[in-house]
C-alpha cells in the first residue's frame, strides 16, 4: 500500500510508503499496516517508534475501502500428505483462530517453480508472519524473503537456516536415543535402523541419539543394520526387507517415523513374522493412528501440535514488533510404549 504525503509550504513531499517506513523503523511490513490501521495487535514500544515515523514523513493513511485484507499467517510445507503435517496445522490453526488470524496453507513439494508461485501469491496477499515447515527454499526465495522483511519461524529446519528466523523443533536426539535404550533394556542387541532423509537435521539427530545409545551400552554400530527411508510408509516396508534379508537379520528394529515402522510391520507381516513375538518396533512422532495398529505401536512422542502452536505464536509476536527470547527452542520428546516391543526370543 503506496500513498503521497502532504504536500508543505516548501512544496510536495516525495511519495511514502509503508515498506520505506518498515525499513526505517526496523520492523515488517505488516507491523506498520496494523499500526496504520489502528489494530491493538502491536506492543507500544513499537506503535510509537512506528507512529514518530509516519508523522515525520507527513504519511496519510488511505481510505478503507471494502477488500481491505484480513490478517492472515502462511504456513508452508514441502508436501501435505503425511499425518504428521495435520497435527502441525491443528497447532497453528488453534492459536491463529484464537487471536483472530487466517491460515493459508501451502504445499512447495520441493520444486522451484511452486516455491516461486507462492512467493508471488505471498506479496499479494501481503501476510503478517510465514512459518515454514522442514522446507528447503533456494537462495533466491530466501533473499526475496528478507527483502519482503515478512516475520519467519522455521518448524523443524532442514538443515542450518539460511534465514535469520526463530526456529521450533524437538529433542530428536534424546529422541533417537530413547527410542534405542528401551530396546537395549530389553535384552535386543541386533538393532536395525530405518532413517530419515539424510539432508534433514531431524533425521541425522535420530540416527545420532540411535548410536550414542548402542555405544553407551557396549554394542558396537554396525552400518549394515542401517536402511535409508523418506518418513513414508513404502520406505519402511522396502527398509524393513532390507534389514532381514541379511545374514544376520536384527531382532528389533528402530523406525525414524511412525510411517515407516507401519511400513516396517506390514513387510514383517508378509514374511510371516510377528511382532513383537519375532521382532520388535518402535516408531516416532505418535499419530494418532498408531494407537490402533496391530499391535499398537510404541513410538517416541514428537509433540506436533505443540510445535504448531508455539511456531504460531512465536510469528504473531514478531508482528507485533514483539522480541522473541530465544532462538532456537526444542519441545521435550517422550517415549510410549506400547505392544510393538518385547524381549528377543533368542539370545
Amino acid at each position: 500500500m503506496a500513498t503521497e504525503s502532504r504536500g508543505t509550504e516548501g512544496g510536495a513531499r516525495p511519495k511514502v510508503t509503508i515498506t520505506a517506513i518498515a525499513q526505517e523503523a526496523g520492523v515488517s511490513v505488516p507491523t506498520v499496516s496494523r499500526v496504520v490501521n489502528g489494530r491493538s495487535d502491536v506492543s507500544p514500544e513499537t506503535r510509537a517508534r512506528v507512529e514518530d515515523l509516519l508523522r515525520l514523513h507527513g504519511y496519510r493513511r488511505r481510505q478503507s475501502a471494502p477488500g481491505d485484507r484480513a490478517a492472515l499467517v502462511d504456513l508452508v510445507f514441502n508436501d501435505l500428505d503425511s499425518p504428521w503435517a495435520v497435527e502441525i496445522i491443528r497447532g497453528v490453526e488453534d492459536v491463529a483462530h484464537q487471536a483472530g488470524v487466517g491460515t493459508v496453507v501451502s504445499a512447495i513439494h520441493g520444486r522451484a517453480g511452486s516455491a516461486r508461485q507462492w512467493l508471488k501469491n505471498l506479496r499479494a496477499r501481503a501476510s503478517d508472519g510465514v512459518i515454514l515447515v522442514t522446507s528447503v527454499l533456494e537462495p533466491v526465495v530466501h533473499e526475496e524473503l528478507r527483502r519482503l522483511n515478512v516475520p519467519i519461524v522455521v518448524v523443524d529446519p532442514a538443515g542450518s537456516p539460511a534465514l535469520d528466523a526463530p526456529t521450533v523443533g524437538a529433542t530428536n536426539w534424546a529422541g533417537g536415543m530413547a527410542a534405542t535404550e528401551h530396546l537395549l533394556s530389553l535384552g535386543h542387541r541386533r538393532i536395525g535402523l530405518i532413517a530419515g532423509p539424510p539432508r534433514l537435521l531431524c533425521s541425522r539427530a535420530r540416527l545420532d541419539g540411535h548410536r550414542a545409545a548402542l555405544e553407551a551400552a557396549g554394542v558396537p554400530f554396525d552400518q549394515a543394520l542401517v536402511a535409508q527411508g523418506d518418513f513414508y510408509h513404502e520406505s519402511g516396508f522396502h527398509g524393513c526387507d532390507q534389514l532381514m534379508s541379511g545374514p544376520t537379520p536384527p531382532t528389533a528394529i528402530f523406525a525414524s517415523s511412525d510411517q515407516m515402522a507401519l511400513g516396517a510391520i506390514e513387510a514383517l507381516r508378509r514374511r510371516g513374522l510377528r511382532v513383537p513375538e519375532d521382532v520388535s518396533i518402535v516408531g516416532f512422532d505418535d499419530l494418532p493412528e498408531v494407537r490402533w495398529s496391530a499391535p499398537p505401536l510404541t513410538t517416541v512422542r514428537q509433540p506436533l501440535a505443540d510445535m504448531g502452536k508455539l511456531a504460531a505464536r512465536t510469528v504473531l509476536r514478531q508482528a507485533r514488533g514483539e522480541e522473541i527470547e530465544s532462538p532456537r527452542v526444542e519441545l521435550a520428546t517422550e517415549l510410549v510404549t506400547r505392544a510393538s516391543t518385547a524381549p528377543p526370543t533368542e539370545g
